[in-house]
């Protein structure tokens, strides 16, 4: 479970950041198997990470690899034509991300975790995948933030 105290102070270009830079390394983590000590720690000596939510970039790079087989499982039957095995290594970490943002960051709102989803795909991702990311991200917050989605009752 994440540590959800104190997340609120960074700004949203600093959880961004985190984001992009997150997405990089899960890749590199997915490709190569690398150890996620040895990753972070070079993403803190090859890039400018004084305006990234490094917390939050930690919590990200440690959780999802942390929780894959539950993200995978909470994914998979929303993929309806694809398997997770045929998605590119980049969507399939923006994937991941989004989903692990869904289910274990709860302070992040599903509006939130869905659009940066979709501008790391257009950033990272193929021509259109970012529409595929979108429509699989949709369908997990109905599932797992339908009490967000309905909003307060009147």
């Amino acid at each position: 479970m994440s540590r959800i105290s104190g997340h609120n102070k960074a700004s949203p270009a600093a959880r961004r950041k985190a984001r992009h830079f997150a997405v990089q390394a899960l890749y590199q983590w997915q490709l190569a198997g690398a150890d996620l000590a040895q990753i972070e720690a070079e993403f803190r000596t090859d890039n400018d990470m004084s305006k990234v939510d490094m917390e939050y970039f930690h919590d990200i790079l440690h959780g999802v690899p942390r929780d894959k087989s539950l993200l995978d499982e909470k994914v998979s039957p929303l993929l309806v034509d694809r398997r997770l095995d045929e998605m590119t290594p980049v969507e399939l970490a923006i994937v991941r991300l989004g989903a692990y943002e869904m289910m274990r960051r709860i302070d992040v709102p599903y509006k939130v975790v869905i659009n940066e989803a979709i501008e790391l795909a257009k950033t990272f991702g193929a021509t259109d995948g970012h529409k595929f990311i979108n429509g699989v991200l949709d369908k997990l917050a109905q599932r797992e933030r339908s009490v967000e989605i309905r909003g307060p009752r009147s």
